[in-house]
């Protein structure tokens, strides 16, 4: 099945912003999505544009279609932004992880729970 390099629309109505996804192609546009590589805020001018190069090249190498917004979107990026998008830091981390802060204080209460109040 093609995997695709898409748009998913979020935000209120009237008020979209979009994250750049990798996607079956089958899957519907804003449902089950494998990683997040990217955010797309139309409103601001200029619009703000966030990309996980890294990510991207590693799902084009293995066969991922960007749509053609999102091809434009990472010509943009490559460029370093236009007088209409403004490329910003901080792309986002793949979904599912955690921060390592948070795993280990999950970790250290789950263990102090399991062990008998007598016991040091």
């Amino acid at each position: 099945m093609p995997i695709k390099i898409r748009l998913r629309r979020m935000g209120r109505k009237k008020q979209p912003h979009y994250r750049i996804v990798v996607a079956e192609s089958l899957a519907p546009r804003d449902g089950r999505f494998l990683e997040t590589v990217g955010f797309y805020d139309p409103l601001p001018q200029p619009a703000r544009l966030a990309v996980n190069q890294e990510r991207v090249a590693y799902w084009l190498e293995r066969g991922a279609i960007p749509t053609e917004t999102v091809a434009q979107l990472l010509r943009k990026a490559r460029k370093g932004g236009d007088d209409k998008v403004a490329v910003v830091q901080g792309a986002p981390a793949k979904a599912g992880e955690a921060s390592s802060g948070e795993e280990a204080s999950v970790g250290q209460g789950d263990a102090a729970a399991e062990q008998p109040a007598g016991e040091p």
